[in-house]
Protein backbone atom coordinates (compact mmCIF):
# COMPACT_ATOMS: atom_id res chain seq x y z
CA UNK A 1 0.00 0.00 0.00
CA UNK A 2 2.75 2.48 1.00
CA UNK A 3 4.85 1.90 -2.17
CA UNK A 4 1.75 2.50 -4.34
CA UNK A 5 1.02 5.68 -2.36
CA UNK A 6 4.64 6.80 -2.80
CA UNK A 7 4.53 6.29 -6.58
CA UNK A 8 1.29 8.29 -6.72
CA UNK A 9 2.83 11.11 -4.68
CA UNK A 10 5.94 11.23 -6.89
CA UNK A 11 3.98 11.42 -10.16
CA UNK A 12 1.25 13.77 -8.90
CA UNK A 13 3.64 16.05 -7.02
CA UNK A 14 6.49 16.27 -9.53
CA UNK A 15 4.35 16.59 -12.68
CA UNK A 16 2.19 19.31 -11.08
CA UNK A 17 5.35 21.02 -9.83
CA UNK A 18 6.68 21.32 -13.39
CA UNK A 19 3.46 23.03 -14.51
CA UNK A 20 3.50 25.62 -11.71
CA UNK A 21 7.24 26.24 -12.12
CA UNK A 22 6.78 26.93 -15.83
CA UNK A 23 3.78 29.19 -15.14
CA UNK A 24 6.03 31.20 -12.81
CA UNK A 25 8.97 31.26 -15.23
CA UNK A 26 6.84 32.32 -18.20
CA UNK A 27 5.42 35.34 -16.35
CA UNK A 28 8.69 36.33 -14.66
CA UNK A 29 11.71 34.45 -16.11
CA UNK A 30 14.02 35.77 -13.37
CA UNK A 31 11.96 34.49 -10.43
CA UNK A 32 14.26 31.52 -9.73
CA UNK A 33 15.65 32.98 -6.49
CA UNK A 34 12.29 33.64 -4.84
CA UNK A 35 11.08 30.17 -5.86
CA UNK A 36 14.21 28.53 -4.40
CA UNK A 37 13.95 30.59 -1.19
CA UNK A 38 10.26 29.71 -0.69
CA UNK A 39 10.92 25.97 -1.22
CA UNK A 40 13.88 25.98 1.20
CA UNK A 41 11.96 27.95 3.85
CA UNK A 42 8.91 25.65 3.74
CA UNK A 43 10.92 22.41 4.00
CA UNK A 44 13.18 23.90 6.71
CA UNK A 45 10.20 24.95 8.88
CA UNK A 46 8.50 21.54 8.42
CA UNK A 47 11.76 19.73 9.28
CA UNK A 48 12.40 21.95 12.32
CA UNK A 49 8.96 21.07 13.71
CA UNK A 50 8.78 17.35 12.93
CA UNK A 51 12.35 16.10 12.35
CA UNK A 52 14.57 18.28 14.58
CA UNK A 53 11.87 18.39 17.30
CA UNK A 54 12.18 22.19 17.63
CA UNK A 55 15.98 21.89 17.79
CA UNK A 56 16.02 19.40 20.67
CA UNK A 57 17.11 16.40 18.58
CA UNK A 58 20.88 16.34 17.89
CA UNK A 59 21.99 15.41 14.33
CA UNK A 60 23.34 11.91 13.70
CA UNK A 61 25.82 13.33 11.18
CA UNK A 62 28.13 16.12 12.48
CA UNK A 63 27.15 19.65 11.38
CA UNK A 64 30.56 20.30 9.80
CA UNK A 65 29.82 17.65 7.17
CA UNK A 66 26.38 19.11 6.54
CA UNK A 67 28.01 22.53 6.02
CA UNK A 68 29.99 21.14 3.07
CA UNK A 69 26.97 19.30 1.64
CA UNK A 70 24.75 22.35 2.08
CA UNK A 71 27.17 24.62 0.20
CA UNK A 72 26.98 22.29 -2.79
CA UNK A 73 23.21 21.73 -2.52
CA UNK A 74 22.48 25.47 -2.23
CA UNK A 75 24.66 26.24 -5.25
CA UNK A 76 23.04 23.53 -7.37
CA UNK A 77 19.50 24.64 -6.50
CA UNK A 78 20.12 28.34 -7.16
CA UNK A 79 22.01 27.74 -10.43
CA UNK A 80 19.39 25.27 -11.75
CA UNK A 81 16.52 27.69 -11.10
CA UNK A 82 18.46 30.70 -12.42
CA UNK A 83 19.19 28.87 -15.69
CA UNK A 84 15.52 29.39 -16.64
CA UNK A 85 16.37 33.11 -16.88
CA UNK A 86 19.02 32.40 -19.53
CA UNK A 87 16.89 31.43 -22.55
CA UNK A 88 16.64 27.79 -21.42
CA UNK A 89 13.26 26.21 -22.25
CA UNK A 90 11.70 23.93 -19.65
CA UNK A 91 11.89 20.73 -21.81
CA UNK A 92 15.63 21.26 -22.44
CA UNK A 93 16.07 22.02 -18.73
CA UNK A 94 14.53 18.64 -17.82
CA UNK A 95 16.41 16.67 -20.49
CA UNK A 96 19.73 18.25 -19.56
CA UNK A 97 19.27 17.43 -15.88
CA UNK A 98 18.60 13.81 -16.89
CA UNK A 99 22.31 13.69 -17.79
CA UNK A 100 23.22 13.26 -14.12
CA UNK A 101 24.33 9.69 -14.91
CA UNK A 102 27.11 11.05 -17.14
CA UNK A 103 28.37 13.38 -14.44
CA UNK A 104 28.15 10.62 -11.79
CA UNK A 105 30.16 8.22 -13.94
CA UNK A 106 32.85 10.77 -14.85
CA UNK A 107 33.37 11.86 -11.24
CA UNK A 108 33.10 8.25 -10.02
CA UNK A 109 35.99 7.30 -12.31
CA UNK A 110 38.09 10.35 -11.35
CA UNK A 111 37.42 10.51 -7.57
CA UNK A 112 36.42 6.98 -6.51
CA UNK A 113 38.54 5.20 -9.18
CA UNK A 114 35.50 3.15 -10.24
CA UNK A 115 35.44 0.98 -13.35
CA UNK A 116 32.26 0.11 -15.29
CA UNK A 117 31.15 -2.54 -17.78
CA UNK A 118 30.95 -1.95 -21.54
CA UNK A 119 27.15 -2.10 -21.18
CA UNK A 120 27.18 0.90 -18.83
CA UNK A 121 29.59 2.86 -21.02
CA UNK A 122 27.21 2.23 -23.94
CA UNK A 123 24.24 3.48 -21.93
CA UNK A 124 26.13 6.66 -21.00
CA UNK A 125 27.04 7.18 -24.66
CA UNK A 126 23.33 6.99 -25.56
CA UNK A 127 22.45 9.55 -22.88
CA UNK A 128 25.26 11.84 -24.10
CA UNK A 129 24.13 11.63 -27.73
CA UNK A 130 20.52 12.26 -26.71
CA UNK A 131 21.41 15.38 -24.73
CA UNK A 132 23.66 16.62 -27.54
CA UNK A 133 20.85 16.25 -30.11
CA UNK A 134 18.34 18.12 -27.91
CA UNK A 135 20.84 20.83 -27.04
CA UNK A 136 21.92 21.32 -30.67
CA UNK A 137 18.33 21.54 -31.93
CA UNK A 138 17.43 23.97 -29.14
CA UNK A 139 20.41 26.13 -30.13
CA UNK A 140 19.06 26.30 -33.70
CA UNK A 141 15.64 27.31 -32.35
CA UNK A 142 17.13 30.10 -30.25
CA UNK A 143 18.86 31.64 -33.26
CA UNK A 144 15.97 31.09 -35.71
CA UNK A 145 13.29 32.40 -33.32
CA UNK A 146 15.17 35.66 -32.76
CA UNK A 147 13.39 37.54 -35.52
CA UNK A 148 14.86 40.79 -34.18
CA UNK A 149 18.09 42.36 -35.40
CA UNK A 150 21.15 40.20 -35.98
CA UNK A 151 22.77 41.72 -32.89
CA UNK A 152 19.77 40.81 -30.70
CA UNK A 153 19.77 37.28 -32.11
CA UNK A 154 23.45 36.89 -31.26
CA UNK A 155 22.83 38.26 -27.75
CA UNK A 156 20.00 35.75 -27.18
CA UNK A 157 22.32 32.94 -28.31
CA UNK A 158 25.09 34.10 -25.92
CA UNK A 159 22.63 34.10 -22.99
CA UNK A 160 21.52 30.60 -24.04
CA UNK A 161 25.17 29.43 -24.03
CA UNK A 162 25.55 30.85 -20.51
CA UNK A 163 22.43 28.88 -19.53
CA UNK A 164 23.96 25.66 -20.90
CA UNK A 165 27.15 26.44 -18.98
CA UNK A 166 25.14 26.96 -15.79
CA UNK A 167 23.28 23.64 -16.24
CA UNK A 168 26.57 21.82 -16.91
CA UNK A 169 28.15 23.29 -13.78
CA UNK A 170 25.08 22.36 -11.68
CA UNK A 171 25.12 18.82 -13.12
CA UNK A 172 28.77 18.24 -12.13
CA UNK A 173 28.30 19.88 -8.72
CA UNK A 174 25.24 17.69 -8.06
CA UNK A 175 27.21 14.56 -8.95
CA UNK A 176 30.04 15.62 -6.63
CA UNK A 177 27.48 16.14 -3.86
CA UNK A 178 26.10 12.63 -4.51
CA UNK A 179 29.56 11.12 -4.07
CA UNK A 180 30.08 13.11 -0.86
CA UNK A 181 26.70 11.89 0.46
CA UNK A 182 27.62 8.31 -0.43
CA UNK A 183 30.79 8.47 1.65
CA UNK A 184 28.93 10.12 4.57
CA UNK A 185 26.17 7.49 4.58
CA UNK A 186 28.77 4.70 4.62
CA UNK A 187 30.39 6.27 7.67
CA UNK A 188 27.33 7.40 9.67
CA UNK A 189 24.41 5.44 8.17
CA UNK A 190 21.46 6.74 6.13
CA UNK A 191 19.48 9.62 7.64
CA UNK A 192 17.44 10.91 4.70
CA UNK A 193 14.90 13.05 6.63
CA UNK A 194 17.63 14.63 8.71
CA UNK A 195 19.68 15.39 5.59
CA UNK A 196 16.61 16.86 3.92
CA UNK A 197 16.07 19.23 6.86
CA UNK A 198 19.69 20.41 7.23
CA UNK A 199 20.18 20.75 3.47
CA UNK A 200 17.29 23.22 3.40
CA UNK A 201 17.70 24.94 6.80
CA UNK A 202 21.43 25.71 6.87
CA UNK A 203 21.53 27.56 3.50
CA UNK A 204 18.77 30.04 4.51
CA UNK A 205 21.25 32.76 5.65
CA UNK A 206 22.81 32.61 2.15
CA UNK A 207 19.64 34.11 0.70
CA UNK A 208 20.63 37.43 2.32
CA UNK A 209 22.88 37.97 -0.71
CA UNK A 210 19.84 37.50 -2.97
CA UNK A 211 17.49 39.57 -0.79
CA UNK A 212 17.14 42.50 -3.20
CA UNK A 213 16.21 40.21 -6.11
CA UNK A 214 13.75 38.26 -3.91
CA UNK A 215 12.16 41.52 -2.72
CA UNK A 216 11.85 42.88 -6.28
CA UNK A 217 10.04 39.75 -7.41
CA UNK A 218 7.82 39.78 -4.32
CA UNK A 219 6.72 43.29 -5.37
CA UNK A 220 6.07 42.05 -8.93
CA UNK A 221 4.08 39.10 -7.54
CA UNK A 222 1.94 41.53 -5.53
CA UNK A 223 1.12 43.45 -8.71
CA UNK A 224 -0.14 40.36 -10.59
CA UNK A 225 -3.87 39.92 -11.27
CA UNK A 226 -6.03 38.64 -8.41
CA UNK A 227 -7.16 35.01 -8.34
CA UNK A 228 -9.87 33.40 -6.23
CA UNK A 229 -8.93 29.92 -5.02
CA UNK A 230 -11.78 27.52 -5.94
CA UNK A 231 -13.68 26.04 -3.00
CA UNK A 232 -12.04 28.32 -0.42
CA UNK A 233 -13.05 31.74 -1.68
CA UNK A 234 -9.71 33.30 -0.68
CA UNK A 235 -8.41 35.89 -3.16
CA UNK A 236 -4.70 36.56 -3.68
CA UNK A 237 -2.35 37.63 -6.51
CA UNK A 238 -2.10 34.77 -8.99
CA UNK A 239 1.72 34.64 -8.88
CA UNK A 240 1.59 33.96 -5.13
CA UNK A 241 -0.92 31.19 -5.83
CA UNK A 242 1.43 29.65 -8.41
CA UNK A 243 4.31 29.88 -5.91
CA UNK A 244 2.24 28.33 -3.11
CA UNK A 245 1.22 25.42 -5.36
CA UNK A 246 4.83 25.02 -6.52
CA UNK A 247 5.98 24.70 -2.90
CA UNK A 248 3.23 22.22 -1.96
CA UNK A 249 3.75 20.01 -5.04
CA UNK A 250 7.54 20.10 -4.54
CA UNK A 251 7.06 18.90 -0.96
CA UNK A 252 4.64 16.14 -2.07
CA UNK A 253 7.21 14.98 -4.64
CA UNK A 254 10.07 14.96 -2.12
CA UNK A 255 7.99 13.08 0.45
CA UNK A 256 7.02 10.52 -2.20
CA UNK A 257 10.67 9.91 -3.08
CA UNK A 258 11.53 9.59 0.64
CA UNK A 259 8.82 6.94 1.18
CA UNK A 260 10.03 5.09 -1.92
CA UNK A 261 13.63 4.98 -0.65
CA UNK A 262 12.46 3.42 2.64
CA UNK A 263 9.98 0.95 1.11
CA UNK A 264 11.53 -0.10 -2.23
CA UNK A 265 14.84 -1.19 -3.71
CA UNK A 266 17.09 1.51 -5.22
CA UNK A 267 16.40 0.09 -8.70
CA UNK A 268 12.66 0.70 -8.27
CA UNK A 269 13.30 4.27 -7.06
CA UNK A 270 15.52 5.00 -10.08
CA UNK A 271 12.96 3.54 -12.47
CA UNK A 272 10.07 5.55 -10.95
CA UNK A 273 12.07 8.80 -10.98
CA UNK A 274 13.12 8.20 -14.61
CA UNK A 275 9.55 7.55 -15.72
CA UNK A 276 8.42 10.61 -13.76
CA UNK A 277 10.87 12.78 -15.71
CA UNK A 278 9.50 11.43 -18.99
CA UNK A 279 5.87 12.08 -17.95
CA UNK A 280 6.81 15.60 -16.73
CA UNK A 281 8.41 16.28 -20.09
CA UNK A 282 5.25 15.19 -21.95
CA UNK A 283 3.19 17.41 -19.62
CA UNK A 284 5.37 20.42 -20.35
CA UNK A 285 5.27 19.91 -24.11
CA UNK A 286 1.52 19.30 -24.39
CA UNK A 287 0.26 21.76 -21.74
CA UNK A 288 2.44 24.70 -22.77
CA UNK A 289 2.88 23.72 -26.46
CA UNK A 290 6.64 24.07 -26.19
CA UNK A 291 8.44 23.62 -29.54
CA UNK A 292 9.53 20.00 -29.75
CA UNK A 293 10.68 18.53 -33.07
CA UNK A 294 11.21 14.92 -34.15
CA UNK A 295 14.91 15.44 -33.39
CA UNK A 296 14.00 16.39 -29.83
CA UNK A 297 11.92 13.21 -29.50
CA UNK A 298 14.83 11.14 -30.84
CA UNK A 299 17.21 12.75 -28.34
CA UNK A 300 14.72 12.18 -25.51
CA UNK A 301 14.36 8.51 -26.52
CA UNK A 302 18.15 8.08 -26.39
CA UNK A 303 18.31 9.68 -22.94
CA UNK A 304 15.63 7.46 -21.40
CA UNK A 305 16.77 4.22 -23.08
CA UNK A 306 20.31 4.98 -21.92
CA UNK A 307 19.08 5.66 -18.38
CA UNK A 308 17.12 2.38 -18.26
CA UNK A 309 20.14 0.49 -19.66
CA UNK A 310 22.37 1.99 -16.97
CA UNK A 311 20.04 0.84 -14.18
CA UNK A 312 19.90 -2.64 -15.81
CA UNK A 313 16.12 -2.68 -15.43
CA UNK A 314 15.53 -5.51 -17.90
CA UNK A 315 18.14 -7.82 -16.30
CA UNK A 316 16.79 -7.18 -12.80
CA UNK A 317 13.18 -7.63 -13.87
CA UNK A 318 14.12 -10.95 -15.46
CA UNK A 319 15.83 -12.05 -12.25
CA UNK A 320 12.82 -11.00 -10.17
CA UNK A 321 10.44 -13.01 -12.39
CA UNK A 322 12.60 -16.13 -12.28
CA UNK A 323 12.84 -16.19 -8.47
CA UNK A 324 9.15 -17.06 -7.81
CA UNK A 325 9.36 -19.86 -10.39
CA UNK A 326 12.38 -21.35 -8.58
CA UNK A 327 10.52 -21.18 -5.27
CA UNK A 328 7.55 -23.00 -6.81
CA UNK A 329 9.81 -25.79 -8.08
CA UNK A 330 11.33 -26.20 -4.60
CA UNK A 331 7.87 -26.46 -3.06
Amino acid sequence: MRPALAVGLVFAGCCSNVIFLELLARKHPGCGNIVTFAQFLFIAVEGFLFEADLGRKPPAIPIRYYAIMVTMFFTVSVVNNYALNLNIAMPLHMIFRSGSLIANMILGIIILKKRYSIFKYTSIALVSVGIFICTFMSAKQVTSQSSLSENDGFQAFVWWLLGIGALTFALLMSARMGIFQETLYKQFGKHSKEALFYNHALPLPGFIFLASDIYDHAVLFNKSELYEIPGIGVTLPIMWFYLLMNIITQYVCIRGVFILTTECASLTVTLVVTLRKFVSLIFSILYFQNPFTLWHWLGTLFVFIGTLMYTEVWNNLGTTKSEPQKDKKKN
